[in-house]
């Protein structure tokens, strides 16, 4: 695994203030140019107070259906709310701590939290990818150090942090079990909620509980297991373990909501 130096993060001030976040390190330029990716929104809060997520692929709202049938947990959150419009979902698919500091998503939402916002944080599934440096966070060291970051600016202006565990991939063992394919990650989030005083939301351990008793064969359905033919966008069809068709992103949401309302009081009142 690549060895990479600690990051030390500037406090949200300074990320604001510096275009780009032009001040936090930035990561090493990949040999060769990324794929085309779709360009992600970077969304505002209309409605206050409000509740912003952050976070990768698994969170974030997806295009609207017939195109295609992937949706994020996030996107579908919004049905268990009294008010949808107060969530704004800055989630987008490929996204790290340290991709999302690097693109200016950061301080974009940084600069628009007000007193009596909550901002929820997920991430792990990128910041894994140590073959990525654009996205790689070591999980004892520069990860621990950008929710650390991202704790303090949230705090500095006034609003409250959560964090929530990454969900975890649809892989069994022969008993059944959830296997762990996210490596420390999980367990550093945690740490930092410690060591934080942050409320956790436990979306590894809930989804993992989640899956384990819908067992191997029924979860399929929860997840981008796609026969060919059944989509225009995926003539060949996938199996993907990861991301979740529209049952799975609700039955996900339907675990985050539940977990909001009784671990966050001030949220309690938001949720049905």
């Amino acid at each position: 695994m690549r060895r990479r130096t600690l990051v030390v993060l500037p406090a949200a001030a300074t990320l604001v203030a510096a275009a780009g976040c032009a001040s936090t390190p930035a990561s090493p330029a990949s040999p060769a140019s990324p794929a085309p990716e779709r360009a992600w929104s970077y969304p505002l809060a209309n409605v206050r107070p409000a509740l912003h997520l952050v976070g990768d692929s698994t969170m974030a709202d997806k295009p609207p259906m017939p195109l295609h049938p992937e949706r994020g947990w996030g996107q579908l959150l919004r049905e268990f709310m009294l008010e949808p419009a107060r969530l704004v979902n800055h989630a987008a698919n490929g996204r790290s701590t340290r991709r999302f500091v690097d693109e200016g998503r950061w301080p974009h939402l940084v600069q628009q939290l007000a007193r009596g916002d909550h901002v929820l944080i997920q991430f792990g599934h990128n910041d894994q990818k140590d073959d990525d440096p654009r996205r790689f966070a070591p999980a004892q060291t520069d990860f621990k150090a950008y929710l650390h970051s991202f704790i303090a600016d949230v705090r500095g202006k006034g609003a409250t942090p959560l964090l929530a565990t990454p969900v975890v991939r649809r892989k069994f063992d022969a008993s059944g079990r959830i296997v762990n394919t996210l490596g420390g990650w999980p367990q550093a989030l945690r740490e930092v909620a410690a060591e934080s005083g942050v409320t956790l939301i436990d979306m590894n351990a809930l989804t993992a509980n989640q899956l384990e008793a819908a067992g191997p064969d029924a979860s399929k359905a929860l997840f981008m297991w796609i026969a060919p033919g059944q989509w225009a966008s995926l003539p060949d069809g996938r199996k993907d373990d990861t991301h979740y068709v529209e049952a799975g992103a609700r039955a996900t949401a339907a675990l985050a909501a539940q977990a909001l309302k009784q671990q966050v009081p001030a949220l309690a009142g938001w949720f049905r």
